[in-house]
C-alpha cells in the first residue's frame, strides 16, 4: 500500500513538472522568420515549420504550430505584412501543425486541408481528451489536388497517399520555386511515420519522389522539421529511406522478426553516424517502424 501511494505521488509530481516545463517552454519560445524568396518566409518556433506567403492583398499561411503560440506567430507575421490573413493550409492533422487553427480562423484565415485531415480532427481526441472545436476544422477540403492563385503566384497543393499520415499535403510555389513538404521530410533526421494514422513506408517514399519531380537545383525547401533545405538534402533523405527499406526487407526475407530488426544497428549505421537518430525518432524506433510497415505488405 505504501509503495502504491509513493508511486502515485511520484506520478502526479512528475506529470505536473512535465506540464509546467512544457508551458515554460512555450513561454520561452521565440518565433524566428527566415526569408526564403521575395514573397515566401519560413517561421520556426515549437512544432512544425510554418510557411508564409506575403501577397498584395493578404497573407497565406501553411500550418500554425500550437494554439498557445498564436499571439507570437501573429506578431511575427505582422512584421512581414500588415495585410489580413486569407488562407491557411494544414499539411496534416497533428497538433504541432494544427493547434492554432481555431485562433487563426478567428483572425480571418479560411482553413484548407485534405478531406482526411478534417475527418481526423473531427474524430481524434486531443491529448487532453477533448475534441477539436468546429472553428478549428478546415472549411475547404480536397481529395487529390488543389490550385490556389495569389497575385502572380500559383500554389499547387498535392495530396500524397499514406505517407506520414493518410492526409498529407505538399505545396509548391511555382513562381517563387519553393516547396513546403509538411512532415513528409525531416531534414537530417529519421522521420515520424504515423502508422496508426495511415502512414506507410512505401507511401512516405513515394511522397518524397513526387516532391523531387516538382523541383530543380534552385528550389528552396521548407521541411516539416529542420532548417531550410535544398534538392541535395532532399535526395540524401530519399537515399536514406531507400537504404533502410532494402535492408529491412532483406532481414524480413531472411526470417528476422521485429526484435531482431530493432536490435540490428547495422541497418541504420550509415545514417546514425550522421546524427539522424538524434531527433524525435531514434534509430531503434525507425527500425521498428520500417519493420511494422514493410512486414504488412
Amino acid at each position: 500500500m505504501k509503495l502504491r501511494t509513493f508511486l502515485l505521488i511520484y506520478f502526479v509530481l512528475f506529470i505536473g513538472k512535465t506540464h509546467n516545463l512544457q508551458a515554460q517552454n512555450f513561454d520561452n519560445v521565440v518565433i524566428k522568420a527566415q526569408k526564403v524568396s521575395e514573397h515566401v518566409f519560413m517561421l520556426q518556433g515549437a512544432g512544425g515549420n510554418i510557411g508564409v506567403f506575403v501577397g498584395q492583398k493578404g497573407v497565406f499561411v501553411i500550418d500554425d504550430q500550437f494554439g498557445a503560440l498564436t499571439p507570437k506567430i501573429e506578431a511575427k507575421i505582422k512584421t512581414l505584412s500588415t495585410l489580413p490573413l486569407t488562407y491557411l493550409v494544414n499539411t496534416h492533422f497533428h497538433g504541432d501543425h494544427t493547434g492554432g487553427n481555431e485562433n487563426m480562423a478567428k483572425l480571418g484565415a479560411q482553413i484548407i486541408a485534405h478531406e482526411n485531415v478534417r475527418s481526423r480532427l473531427e474524430n481524434t481526441p486531443k491529448r487532453d481528451g477533448t475534441m477539436a472545436p468546429t472553428a478549428a476544422l478546415p472549411i475547404i477540403t480536397f481529395s487529390e489536388r488543389l490550385n490556389l492563385f495569389m497575385d502572380n503566384e500559383k500554389i499547387a497543393v498535392f495530396h500524397v497517399d499514406n505517407a506520414h499520415t493518410d492526409g498529407d499535403a505538399i505545396l509548391y510555389f511555382t513562381t517563387s520555386n519553393v516547396l513546403h513538404t509538411g512532415d513528409t521530410f525531416f531534414k537530417e533526421k529519421y522521420p515520424y511515420i504515423d502508422l496508426k494514422s495511415g502512414g506507410t513506408v512505401k507511401g512516405y517514399i513515394d511522397a518524397v519522389k513526387k516532391g523531387l519531380i516538382l523541383i530543380d537545383e534552385n528550389t528552396k525547401i521548407i521541411p516539416g522539421h529542420g532548417s531550410l533545405a535544398n534538392k541535395a538534402d532532399y535526395e540524401l533523405f530519399l537515399k536514406m529511406l531507400l537504404e533502410l527499406k532494402t535492408k529491412v526487407e532483406t532481414a524480413i526475407a531472411n526470417g528476422s522478426n521485429e526484435e531482431h530488426v530493432a536490435q540490428d544497428t547495422t541497418i541504420t549505421a550509415n545514417y546514425d553516424k550522421l546524427g539522424y537518430g538524434s531527433g524525435f525518432i531514434n534509430s531503434e524506433r525507425i527500425r521498428r517502424t520500417f519493420y511494422k510497415s514493410l512486414s504488412q505488405l
